[in-house]
């Protein structure tokens, strides 16, 4: 694993301070110095530091420390994270480390709990706590829910439902993940955004999660099983593999 702080290797006292800070960040997969996406990080990352901290974004800057981070490495997790500790400036603080990918199916377990600001990716949020919950009962993630039953995301992706033709994302407070809004770009999936229930998702013909990671079906929400479109899921699939790998 590799952190960088403003291009510089993070020594333990600056690893620190930024830690503690407010922020937020992006998380992508990187592939022979490339990843999907990147305007889409770059964007979510400018919106974010606007919000927060009330600054724009040098896109290049952040190129740069991406490319400076990886130094000759090719295939990589990379996270940026952009934090304002006590009495200073927002800090961009890269890590680097070896590629992941989702190994699916996947089970999810429901929890009442949404994200606040969901529309952000910013550190101050408690759905990780949900993620250990659901792991330690048995299940691979957790599927967050809102007061009334119904369905926003998972503790670290998007859920999609299929329906008819369609792809259906949860119409609901959730973070549009850079996976989610390339599936359903102008390329991409015939999709449609509307409110789905928890008590409702048996009556999908299949459900996948996507993240920066990947995507994988959906094998079962608490104690209900879902069924597995094969020829739906290998479309999401196709579409996903034929999205293009910008160059950092």
């Amino acid at each position: 694993m590799r952190v960088q702080i403003d291009g510089q290797d993070a020594s333990a006292e600056a690893l620190y301070l930024a830690s503690r800070g407010y922020g937020h960040f992006t998380a992508m997969q990187v592939r022979d110095q490339r990843t999907r996406g990147l305007g889409l990080h770059l964007r979510r990352l400018e919106l974010a530091n606007r919000e927060l901290f009330g600054a724009g974004l040098d896109h290049e800057r952040i190129r740069w420390l991406i490319r400076h981070a990886l130094r000759d490495t090719r295939d990589a997790s990379v996270r940026v994270y952009i934090h304002e500790a006590a009495g200073s400036e927002p800090r961009v603080v890269v890590s680097v480390r070896p590629p992941g990918g989702i190994d699916g199916p996947v089970r999810l377990k429901s929890f009442e709990y949404l994200r606040p600001q969901p529309e952000l990716k910013h550190l101050a949020t408690g759905q990780a706590f949900y993620g250990r919950l659901a792991r330690r009962r048995g299940f691979d993630d957790a599927l967050l829910t809102g007061p009334a039953g119904f369905v926003a995301e998972t503790a670290v992706g998007n859920i999609g439902f299929f329906d008819g033709g369609h792809v259906v994302w949860p119409e609901a407070p959730i973070l549009l993940g850079i996976t989610m809004q390339l599936l359903e770009g102008p390329a991409g999936l015939p999709s449609r955004r509307v409110p789905v229930m928890l008590s409702d998702v048996n009556r999908f013909s299949g459900a996948f999660v996507s993240n920066a990671r990947g995507i994988a079906a959906v094998s079962q929400v608490d104690d209900v099983s879902l069924r597995t479109d094969a020829d739906r899921m290998a479309r999401v699939l196709a579409v996903y593999e034929a999205i293009e790998w910008d160059p950092i």
